[in-house]
């Protein structure tokens, strides 16, 4: 193998990281979070994600799961991540929401190299007995 093999083959291409795609990264790391039960898809969630899946059905792309998170572009440039979750009943939701903020804005960066300039969190529920 030489050095040539190594090198994109297009080195001044523009690398671009689809919506999907980071919120699939925020999804996971939003889960992972201690005290986080499940995401929550909401009404607006359900629709997204059912014109993703088809739309990656026919594409003959397999669906990655982003229930739960939303992301957005403004017209500037800036990219934001709304996540809708259930806390366990033992939770303090400041804590909890801001572990998930730092998860999601952290996870993003390292995995996609996207940079997030705002992650909301909304607390739908609390399930009782979960922790």
């Amino acid at each position: 193998m030489t050095a040539a093999d190594t090198e994109p083959a297009d080195a001044g291409g523009e690398f671009v990281v689809s919506d999907a795609v980071v919120a699939s990264v925020a999804a996971r790391a939003a889960a992972a979070v201690p005290g986080v039960v499940r995401l929550e898809p909401g009404l607006r969630g359900l629709v997204v994600g059912l014109a993703r899946s088809g739309k990656q059905l026919f594409g003959g792309q397999e669906s990655a799961s982003a229930d739960g998170v939303r992301v957005a572009r403004a017209a500037a440039g800036g990219l934001t991540v709304q996540v809708d979750l259930t806390l366990g009943s033992g939770c303090r939701a400041a804590t909890v929401g801001a572990q998930v903020q730092q998860a999601v804005l952290r996870s993003v960066r390292e995995q996609t190299g996207v940079t997030v300039d705002e992650v909301s969190v909304t607390i739908l529920d609390i399930e009782p007995g979960a922790l």
